[in-house]
């Protein structure tokens, strides 16, 4: 396969990404046989980009800990089986104790999404103990700053100002001192979500139960405490948050949808939060033109509960967002290209093309991948690509697959280029096929030609 022609400079289109968000504190259970409704997975025409999974309350005795170390976690496997095949890659997580957050992306944005960071902060026990506190997720999506917070904040009616407490902690902590990366707070958007344990103040138990039965939800907002430290708090009211048009999430008898029925009685609140934050903008001069900002807009398009859901007494909370956004980076940094025709009786040739500004390394490999990968990991084979390199000239490379590594199997597949120094994924190839060594017969003159 020839290269390809030079790449011409031209003004990146805009682009909408449509993410969905999930928080959910499964209370030490395992996952229900169906996530359909959870993932959206039944609304057609969807055409999701991205998901973002927040768990609190995971099973974290000793035995699961150990067992999750040396394989994947009950739940992260079980999102991976069902989001692979609809070509959904998990690019990132991070664990600390209970608390478990994910990001999945479609295999095509993978060169466009850089993992920056991930980091705990325990706020349990002084800050000792992570049974509480955050997990953070931060990337560069298409030139964009964006961290993910998932958090645990302290429970009980009386402990309000200890959650906010928290919150302030979890922000501060999120610094990346010696990295060229941003304080959070000038991140181009903020996606931070959990159980944020708020409760209703004040109203009793009977008021709240019939104004839920009566769905006059809107009876109980003045009342809850995440909206009354909004309304002190300047920084707390730039995280914005969709209407709670749903009951309740907290807190229910387990396998069912009844409230808590026990001694204690406990009074219902939204404890389960989703809420965004985009870049503060400067202040317009009135004596002078403010220049264009870069385009960057999020719009919610839902804020919903399941109930049907009784695994947990929390019920899961999901908010689906587009993400409206001019790339700055719209040229993968490599652009793979499989030579000719892949046999499983020939090594394979790769060309592969390189930015300039690429900071490549000794470490790089190229993994070769069936369709519906499940994480980066998850490749047939690979190459390191200065140990296979047989060919470099005009910012053309070549490497070569030794056949002998690659299982005879059926299927499409894709090439993906790992860059140990940026720890993501920074180029991929068309899906392809390998035909199996049966592929080539002989013609009538006696050489080798391909079943069409």
């Amino acid at each position: 396969m020839a290269a390809e022609s030079p790449r011409k400079t031209t003004e990146p289109r805009s682009k909408t990404l449509s993410i969905h968000v999930v928080t959910w504190n499964v209370a030490s259970a395992a996952p229900p046989l169906d996530l359909s409704d959870l993932l959206q997975l039944n609304k057609d025409n969807l055409n999701l980009d991205m998901y973002v999974i927040g768990l609190q309350e995971m099973n974290c005795g000793i035995m699961s800990l150990l067992s999750d170390t040396a394989f994947e976690d009950p739940w992260s496997s079980f999102f991976m089986d069902v989001l692979s095949p609809l070509s959904f890659v998990k690019v990132s997580s991070v664990r600390m104790q209970g608390l478990l957050l994910l990001f999945f992306a479609k295999h095509q944005h993978l060169p466009f999404v850089q993992i920056l960071s991930t980091k705990s902060t325990p706020t349990g026990l002084f800050g000792y103990w992570g049974n509480k506190g955050g997990v953070n997720i931060c990337l560069k999506l298409y030139g964009y700053y964006i961290s993910i917070v998932n958090c645990h904040l302290p429970p009980h009616m009386a402990n309000n100002d200890q959650r906010l407490e928290h919150f302030d902690r979890i922000l501060e902590m999120q610094n990346f001192e010696g990295r060229d990366i941003p304080n959070i707070l000038d991140h181009d958007l903020i996606l931070w979500f959990g159980d944020m344990n708020f409760r209703i103040d004040d109203f009793g138990l009977h008021f709240v139960r019939e104004s839920i039965k009566n769905r006059r939800y809107s009876d109980l907002w003045e009342k809850d405490q995440l909206s009354i430290a909004k309304r002190h708090d300047p920084l707390l009211r730039e995280f914005q948050e969709g209407p709670l048009l749903f009951p309740p999430t907290y807190k229910f008898d387990k396998n069912s949808n009844n409230y808590d029925t026990s001694e204690k009685k406990r009074k219902p609140a939204w404890t389960d939060r989703i809420l965004w934050r985009l870049k503060r903008q400067p202040q317009a001069n009135p004596q002078t033109q403010r220049p264009p900002a870069p385009h960057f807009f999020l719009s919610l398009r839902s804020y919903v509960s399941h109930m049907m859901y009784c695994v947990s007494d929390h019920k899961p909370v999901t908010s689906t967002f587009d993400l409206e956004l001019k790339p700055l980076v719209s040229t993968p940094p490599i652009t793979l290209m499989p030579e000719g025709l892949w046999t499983m009786e020939n090594d394979m040739l790769i060309s592969y093309s390189l930015t300039p500004d690429f900071p490549s390394s000794p470490w790089d490999w190229i993994g070769l991948y069936k369709v519906g990968l499940r994480h980066i990991n998850d490749y047939v084979s690979y190459v390191w690509v200065r140990d296979n390199q047989v060919s470099f000239s005009d910012g053309l490379s070549q490497v070569y697959f030794n056949t002998s590594d690659i299982p005879e199997t059926e299927g499409q597949f894709l090439l993906c280029y790992y860059s140990n120094n940026l720890h993501s994924v920074v180029g991929i190839s068309k899906p392809f096929k390998i035909q199996p060594g049966s592929f080539l017969a002989e013609d009538p003159l006696g050489e080798s030609q391909p079943h069409i």
